[in-house]
């Protein structure tokens, strides 16, 4: 599936919280030409007085379905966020661009170098889009994601990382930087350079890596992956603001 223009009437179908800050918004798309892990889409809003904000969003869905999965994190002052967070209800309806992106995708390929992915907050969204299309191709390259989250509470697809934790320990690293879990084995702390290094696939595997978060925790982590000996053509990044 190839990266496009084209702008889609979405109808909303659900929206449920994800954390205390964050929804899961179902959209129902009938030109949705299907789309590849990693890729995003544009919302745009338009107010009664022909006032237009546009802001971009990855997804989580991933194959041919004409049903897409937005998370969207509700960001203090931002001018789409909160109305999708708080005010979005089912039935109503939203104009979307895409699918956006071919650059930071994983697909299947004949290249079975291991992945890992890497993420800090919402930017865990398009790694769950790779994750899912890693399962829906029953794709025997190796694919962990380590993800960078303050709190429980902040955790996206609690229920899906459990799963797919539980059927591959090692697939799966949280670290939380503020609060744990009960009987969690590590205590809280900031991701470091020797975390990261503990919960990632080492240089030695040349592993393709991609990384997603605000733009302080990805160049930080690039910084980092540069340092313990990882090649900057082996990385991707998509770094996102408050919008």
């Amino acid at each position: 599936m190839t990266s496009g223009a084209t702008w889609h009437i979405a109808t909303v179908a659900t929206v449920r919280p994800l954390t205390p800050n964050a929804s899961l918004i179902t959209l129902g798309v009938p030109t949705w030409p299907g789309n590849d892990g990693g890729q995003h889409i544009d919302v745009r809003l338009t107010a009664e007085g022909g006032y237009q904000a546009t802001r971009s969003y990855s997804l989580a869905s991933v194959g041919n379905s004409t049903r897409l999965e937005l998370a969207v994190d509700r960001v203090p002052d931002g001018e789409v966020s909160p109305y999708l967070v708080d005010d979005l209800r089912p039935d109503d309806q939203l104009e979307i661009q895409g699918p956006l992106g071919g650059w930071f995708v994983w697909k299947p390929s004949s290249d079975l170098r291991p992945v890992q992915l890497i993420a800090g907050g919402s930017g865990v969204v398009p790694c769950i889009g790779m994750l899912r299309a890693h399962s829906a191709a029953q794709s025997t390259t190796p694919m962990r994601l380590l993800y960078g989250l303050r709190t429980p509470e902040d955790l996206f697809f609690a229920d899906e990382l459990k799963t797919l934790g539980s059927a591959n320990p090692a697939a799966i690293s949280l670290v939380f930087s503020r609060l744990t879990p009960e009987h969690w084995p590590d205590p809280p702390g900031r991701l470091s350079r020797d975390s990261l290094a503990a919960h990632t696939i080492g240089p030695e595997q040349r592993p393709r890596l991609f990384v997603c978060g605000s733009t302080g925790f990805v160049e930080t982590v690039l910084s980092w992956l540069t340092e313990l000996g990882h090649g900057s053509t082996d990385i991707r990044a998509e770094r996102f603001g408050g919008i």
